[in-house]
């Protein structure tokens, strides 16, 4: 378990949570529950209701759907922060590569928060952002990598032409 300075100290270099106040941030840790679970153990399903975001402390963490991985968090990594804003289903599954602590900000502490201190939200904002930019990057990658067919080719050509 980590002291009250150690979750400060710990939070304070997330990115969700930099350039917020000290005062602030001691008063959204005290609330954030602190996690642990065993190697290859599943934090969260796909499809299930979540209304909870989870930061890394130590450990590491695999996001999949199904069989296939999508990406792999390590500390100070943030995960399940979708479900808190749109009230969908968890659109991927989270499970342990080994022992894992993790804190956990539920939604009404994460709302009075933004409340308190609107800058969260930005953070948060910037943070999915990078994640929609480094998912159409990696999007983009694999169709660059995708032979064209005849008929495409013709198109492509067409509307260059």
């Amino acid at each position: 378990m980590l002291s009250s300075v150690e979750r400060l100290l710990f939070v304070r270099d997330v990115s969700i949570f930099q350039e917020l106040r000290d005062d602030f941030l001691v008063r959204l840790t005290s609330v954030m529950d602190e996690l642990s679970y065993p190697v290859n153990h599943t934090i969260f399903t796909e499809g299930q209701e979540g209304r909870s975001l989870y930061v890394v402390v130590s450990g590491r963490v695999r996001v999949h759907v199904g069989t296939r991985e999508i990406a792999q968090m390590g500390q100070k990594a943030c995960f399940g922060e979708m479900s808190l804003f749109d009230a969908q289903p968890r659109s991927a599954s989270v499970t342990t590569l080994e022992q894992c602590n993790c804190l956990m900000l539920t939604q009404t502490q994460l709302y009075d928060a933004i409340e308190e201190t609107p800058g969260i939200a930005i953070n948060i904002i910037r943070m999915l952002s990078r994640r929609v930019r480094d998912l159409n990057q990696k999007l983009n990658e694999k169709i660059a990598q995708v032979p064209l067919q005849d008929s495409e080719r013709v198109e492509v050509q067409a509307s260059q032409g």
